[in-house]
């Protein structure tokens, strides 16, 4: 039965929709059968496959309010091994319709339990922010990786996600752990950087993954193109980090299940 992580991280602007693309991608280059779920009304995760929002007649929004089967919404996308629940605009206005609903915090969990047999890992790319839709992510996750901009304010989005993380933890997803720590946007030149990389691995020694991903003009570019960054540009820096790092998620990820 496969493994469903939810990337997230209230703080915007730090890489979660480029993480989720490209480690997704990476994974299904490695034989891994992957179901990425884009939650955010954005639709960056959506885009970054070059998938087009508005051909889709089955949709996460509809999912969650219950018009269809996470089964019956899933696409496949160009990608080796990737398949999408995409994103809706609708989502944007769709605390409105989840909160008189029965079960309104658990109902992704009811339908991706109704397909995790058939993938590897579903990564979920969630909201920049705690909303209906952003718990619903969290509780149903087997476990939470978070990606982190080397900036102070991220310092400050790390702790309310932690508290967050705990509140859902105590009410609705007792077994949900961290899967991972991943530093984006990196720039080893700067004082700042390595402040915030200390400060973060001070209080979560054993949770801060070694792969860093690094600020890079390719990894910016690729998502205009509707590609992970391995099928856009494979001997960028950027493509590197996030094959450095799906070796390293993979790595982690056997050890924790050997125990």
């Amino acid at each position: 039965m496969g493994k469903i992580i939810t990337v997230s991280n209230q703080k915007g602007g730090v890489g979660k929709s480029t993480t989720v693309v490209n480690l997704a991608a990476a994974l299904g280059g490695k034989g891994k059968k992957v179901l990425v779920v884009d939650i955010d009304a954005q639709g960056n995760t959506t885009t970054g496959f070059g998938v087009r929002k508005k051909s889709i007649q089955k949709t996460v929004y509809e999912v969650l309010i219950g018009e269809c089967r996470a089964a019956d919404a899933i696409v496949p996308t160009a990608f080796k091994g990737v398949s999408l629940i995409s994103s809706a605009q609708k989502l944007a206005g769709a605390e409105i319709e989840l909160a008189p609903l029965d079960n309104r915090l658990m109902r992704l969990k009811m339908q991706l339990l109704t397909v995790k047999d058939r993938f590897d890992f579903i990564l979920i790319d969630s909201p920049p922010s705690l909303s209906l839709i952003t718990l619903n992510a969290l509780a149903c996750c087997d476990s939470v990786l978070i990606p982190i901009q080397c900036e102070f304010y991220s310092l400050e989005g790390l702790v309310q996600l932690m508290d967050t993380i705990k509140r859902v933890k105590d009410g609705y997803n007792p077994y949900m752990r961290i899967e991972g720590i991943l530093f984006t946007m990196y720039v080893g030149r700067y004082n700042l950087t390595s402040q915030v990389v200390a400060e973060v691995k001070k209080y979560f020694p054993n949770d801060v993954y070694d792969t860093v991903i690094p600020r890079n003009v390719a990894l910016s570019e690729a998502p205009s193109h509707g590609k992970p960054i391995m099928y856009y540009d494979r001997s960028s820096k950027g493509a590197e980090s996030y094959e450095h790092f799906c070796n390293e998620f993979l790595a982690r990820s056997n050890q924790r299940a050997a125990k």
